[in-house]
């Protein structure tokens, strides 16, 4: 069966929201339709850490991907987020046919909410402790929580990305647990074996291992053993 292309992304309020702009800019540019669904925390996350007014039931492709050049110098987004590899209109279309769907937390109208609908997979990017729980216990609170179950349920591909320190036997308990249902757990533990020479490119690192889960082609970084990485470096498979 050929799996669909059709990606689903949950943003949660976990530190980290540079992480879940650049995978949207990624997935889109790589043709990807991306169902995108966030939390009220997540918004009050990226206000935060981005200077982003985003409304998480009715958040737009402008209000995520303002227009660059406008940006000031010393923007957290310009700092934090590398520049796009696509432009997203307004209605979250971009010319290698990549398109964003947003759907409010509380709307299990959505196809995202039934199995019947396909995909190829889904992340939780950032993921927060709290989210984490809720799937590993199968809560299904809301669309994070009822798409998380759906992929599970279904056997699909599913990626966490928590983004926390340090870890409670709680959250790695869960963690376990859902690790055990086959889970990717994917913390936001960004290498430095590819000699990273800006905070972009510790970001593009973790999107990067976000993207070879989910089957998606990219160029964002050295891999290990491509001959462009210095051996002598080490890593923590070489211990």
């Amino acid at each position: 069966m050929t799996l669909s292309r059709d990606l689903v992304v949950a943003i949660t309020g976990a530190s980290g929201a540079a992480y879940a702009i650049r995978l949207l800019d990624v997935l889109l540019a790589a043709g990807r339709t991306v169902h995108l669904t966030m939390s009220a925390a997540a918004a009050e996350v990226m206000k935060y850490e981005l200077a982003l007014d985003v409304t998480p039931n009715h958040v737009t492709a402008r209000q995520l991907f303002p227009d660059w050049d406008s940006l000031a110098a010393e923007s957290p987004y310009r700092t934090l987020c590398p520049p796009r590899l696509s432009e997203v209109s307004e209605s979250g279309q971009t010319a290698t046919g990549g398109q964003l769907l947003t759907y409010s937390n509380r709307d299990y109208r959505s196809g995202i909410a039934s199995g019947s609908f396909l995909t190829g997979g889904m992340v939780v990017c950032p993921c927060s402790m709290g989210t984490l729980s809720g799937i590993a216990s199968g809560q299904s609170q809301n669309l994070i929580h009822r798409a998380a179950d759906v992929h599970l349920k279904e056997r699909r591909k599913l990626v966490l990305v928590p983004r926390e320190t340090p870890l409670s036997s709680i959250a790695l308990a869960n963690m376990a647990r859902l690790s055990d249902l086959g889970v990717v757990i994917l913390p936001a533990m960004p290498g430095f074996y590819h000699q990273p020479q800006s905070l972009h490119d510790l970001v593009d690192f973790i999107v990067a291992r976000i993207c070879d889960q989910l089957g998606v082609e990219h160029a964002l970084m050295r891999r290990w053993g491509d001959g462009s990485a210095d051996p002598t470096l080490g890593g923590s498979h070489k211990r």
